[in-house]
């Protein structure tokens, strides 16, 4: 088992999923979350649960706010979230075009600063949730970017040896969810992550993000827990 990696935890469906990857792989994980201002602020509320229950070593929340311009409606709230009926119709009225949620340099810039925080604590290796299942809609979400950011930063750091993994990469929702229900820990710890960018609980179930993660468990044949934690909670 490898000695230590610093998590790139939104508080999300995928972040927490690799956040328990990587608990079974290093024997000591950090985590790093990033307040910038976002619509769906709840979802930093989730990271420090979600922190908690996995015991990292450490749990930083950077606060990054009035630097990422965009008119992408998660920063922008003058700009509405385009919402959808079901997975289908968001399908056809996003089709290859990038999803409107997406914030410019966003996953570039969070990189470099979780780069630059592991690097000054001795870490090597940053784990990130992106997922090429997005890469249509997210261009930061694609295979290439990372490997362009890796380089980048062991150009900048003067080094070889720095990795970043991305255990989703190639996974569908689905596939993400079958490797969730194998990590310890994981399903329960997903009860309490946060996907809505509306910053809905219960989660809108209109907004991309949530008919991801719904189309995601539909087709895995599970329960959302934090769906049945939702249905819970208000009855």
């Amino acid at each position: 088992m490898q000695t230590s990696a610093l998590v790139i935890l939104s508080g999300g469906q995928d972040s927490t999923t690799c956040l328990f990857w990587a608990r079974e792989r290093f024997t000591d994980i950090h985590a790093v979350s990033f307040d910038y201002g976002q619509r769906h602020r709840r979802e930093l509320h989730a990271a420090r649960k979600v922190a908690g229950l996995a015991g990292v070593v450490s749990h930083h929340v950077l606060a990054v706010p009035a630097v990422l311009e965009s008119a992408s409606p998660l920063v922008d709230f003058a700009h509405e979230l385009e919402r959808y009926a079901d997975f289908a119709a968001m399908d056809e009225t996003i089709g290859t075009r990038v999803e409107l949620t997406f914030v410019p340099m966003r996953n570039a810039f969070f990189l470099t600063i979780a780069a630059n925080l592991a690097f000054a604590r001795g870490i090597e290796t940053l784990v990130t949730g992106v997922c090429e299942a997005d890469n249509a809609n997210y261009p930061d979400c694609r295979e290439s970017f990372l490997a362009a950011q890796e380089r980048t930063i062991n150009e900048a750091l003067g080094v070889t040896y720095f990795r970043i993994l991305a255990p989703l990469l190639h996974a569908t929702k689905a596939q993400s969810i079958e490797l969730a229900q194998s990590l310890p820990g994981c399903m329960e710890a997903l009860a309490y992550s946060h996907t809505c960018y509306a910053g809905d609980f219960p989660p809108c179930g209109t907004c991309h993000a949530c008919v991801l993660r719904a189309h995601g468990f539909a087709e895995a044949g599970v329960v959302d827990p934090l769906v049945a934690r939702a249905h819970h909670d208000h009855l």
